[in-house]
């Protein structure tokens, strides 16, 4: 007899308890509509991001094209083991809340606590962070647009948008995702064309940049010091702008067919680390030096126009090139892009915070939803995150991006931490229960060495990125760099003291859990409406087999 999903109980806005639906039959909001093509889009599009196109320019500023591509590439690297890792434990188990779920149940419920906090923080600082940039990139037109302005028309417009329009976040975020990937496949060809000598001058400069100032730069210290620190800026800039994984393994819940579409999600995740964003650092490092005056001016603020020019080095370049109509076709995809990806971080920071709520993780009040679907509290507490775009009132944009990147650094490269342990303690329950790993769906390669390699990483990453605040010691650089170091500790040790959590033994471990009943909905629904690849959802050229 086929095992029935378990149903859970939740409470309606009264407060009453009733029977719901079961968890792997409903997500985020979405429950289970998203189809290949919406996977595969928002997968791609959720690690785009503004680094991709704008912050990228800091690292090759201080590192040069040599240091950028290398140091990219090695993080890269490391960034695949972790999604090695996710993969296996997300499509085995693609259930609710994603990682941090699999982290409350398989590592310590503080575990489970900090890592949603964490995400929590980190998707709702990544909406002022847009804002920001916004207000950057606008520069390019005009450097005498009030702050204030844009800022408080992102807020309002983010506010409606995710009021009014969640029953079409799925398809709205296939779009701007596809968006995103034209930009940057358009971004691609400019610096293909223009350095084999189709721009205005003719030139084929190919890598000139590369010899003349040369690859690699020199930061804080001169000499091979000097380019060495260069070389960790750049890598510290790929910790903040690589990304990807988490973003798949949160919407895991939401798809349709979970084991397929997932599974096929997370297998292009590296296809994504080779030609975006180790192509973006080859593309930025080819069409701009780092000596280039504009973007030394935007970065270092030493010389003039600081901030009031665009701070992508590819609208930098096309300036340089004197090419009219495409810098401000690329400034305006830019913008849409940074705009999407604002709505997006508070789309998915609204739901993170009320799926803490769900799990008694945060204030019970945070579960309430409008008729709509909406957590009107969770949705309330999020909008007070995009005011902090306001601190441009008083500092220069620039600024304001370095405060917001160090600090969102850290929680990124922290949700990797909590990844590749929890992958550890999944693999090690493996072990000890005798759990044939070939009978999942999904097997990693060359573990567990991947979860260790990556684990060490990624907490080196996380505990050295910020080590210029000592040299010399600043306090406002400190803190921006180490606040979610020194936070994350707080939280767990704080919820472990407070709920008297303990580590769950390999033996404990659950690793059935929900698989059951995932294999049942997929069973069922692949009889009334069958999987699709990709290409064939796009076409549309698949007939639905319904009953």
């Amino acid at each position: 007899m086929n095992p029935k999903p378990d149903l859970e109980k939740s409470n309606t806005n009264d407060g009453s308890e009733v029977r719901a639906e079961p968890i792997l039959a409903t997500g985020s909001g979405l429950q289970r509509r998203l189809g290949n093509r919406q996977i595969q889009l928002i997968a791609i599009g959720g690690s785009i991001g503004t680094a991709t196109f704008v912050s990228i320019g800091g690292g090759l500023a201080k590192g040069g094209s040599g240091s950028l591509l290398i140091s990219w590439f090695i993080h890269c690297c490391f960034l695949a083991m972790v999604n090695n890792c996710l993969t296996e434990m997300s499509v085995y188990q693609p259930v609710e809340g994603g990682f941090i779920r699999l982290a409350g149940k398989w590592v310590d419920d503080a575990w489970g606590f900090m890592a949603g906090w964490n995400f929590f923080l980190y998707e709702a600082l990544l909406i002022p962070f847009e804002i920001t940039a916004i207000n950057v990139v606008l520069t390019y037109w005009r450097d005498d647009i009030p702050v204030w302005s844009i800022c408080l028309a992102c807020v309002i417009i983010y506010g409606l948008l995710n009021i009014l329009a969640v029953r079409a976040y799925g398809e709205a975020e296939f779009w701007l995702s596809g968006g995103k990937v034209i930009l940057i496949l358009m971004l691609f060809a400019f610096t293909f064309v223009t350095m084999v000598g189709g721009n205005p001058q003719h030139d084929v400069y190919g890598f000139r940049n590369w010899n003349k100032p040369g690859a690699f730069a020199e930061y804080l210290s001169h000499g091979n010091l000097g380019r060495f620190e260069g070389f960790l800026a750049c890598l510290w800039s790929a910790g903040f702008a690589c990304v990807g994984p988490e973003y798949i393994s949160m919407v895991a819940a939401e798809a349709k067919h979970p084991r397929r579409y997932i599974r096929a999600a997370f297998q292009t995740v590296y296809f994504r680390f080779i030609v975006f964003f180790i192509g973006s650092a080859l593309c930025c490092g080819i069409v701009v030096s780092y000596a280039d005056p504009t973007l030394r001016a935007i970065h270092f603020g030493d010389g003039e126009g600081s901030g009031t020019a665009a701070a992508s080095p590819y609208v930098i370049a096309m300036k340089n090139m004197s090419i009219e109509g495409l810098p401000h076709v690329v400034n305006a995809l830019l913008i849409t892009s940074i705009f999407s990806a604002g709505n997006t971080y508070t789309y998915t920071a609204t739901r993170i915070l009320h799926s803490l709520a769900l799990e008694g993780r945060a204030p019970r009040i945070l579960r309430k939803c409008t008729k709509q679907g909406v957590p009107i509290y969770c949705f309330l507490v999020v909008m007070i995150f995009p005011f902090l775009s306001f601190l441009q009132m008083g500092d220069s944009s620039s600024t304001v991006l370095t405060w917001l990147t160090n600090i969102i650094t850290a929680a990124g490269l922290i949700n990797y931490v909590i990844i590749t342990l929890t992958y550890i303690f999944f693999y090690r329950a493996t072990v000890a229960q005798g759990f044939d790993r070939s009978t999942l769906p999904y097997t990693g390669w060359f573990q567990p060495y991947c979860g260790y390699l990556g684990f060490a990483w990624m907490f080196t990453v996380v505990c050295c990125f910020g080590y210029e605040s000592f040299t010399p010691w600043s306090v406002e650089t400190f803190f921006t760099n180490y606040t979610m170091v020194l936070l994350a500790p707080v939280l767990f040790l704080g919820w472990k003291l407070v709920k008297r959590t303990r580590f769950v033994t390999p033996l404990e471990t659950d690793l059935i859990w929900e698989a059951p009943e995932i294999d049942l909905y997929e069973e069922e629904l692949s009889v009334v409406e069958p999987s699709v690849s990709f290409w064939q959802e796009m076409s549309g050229s698949l007939k639905w087999k319904r009953k």
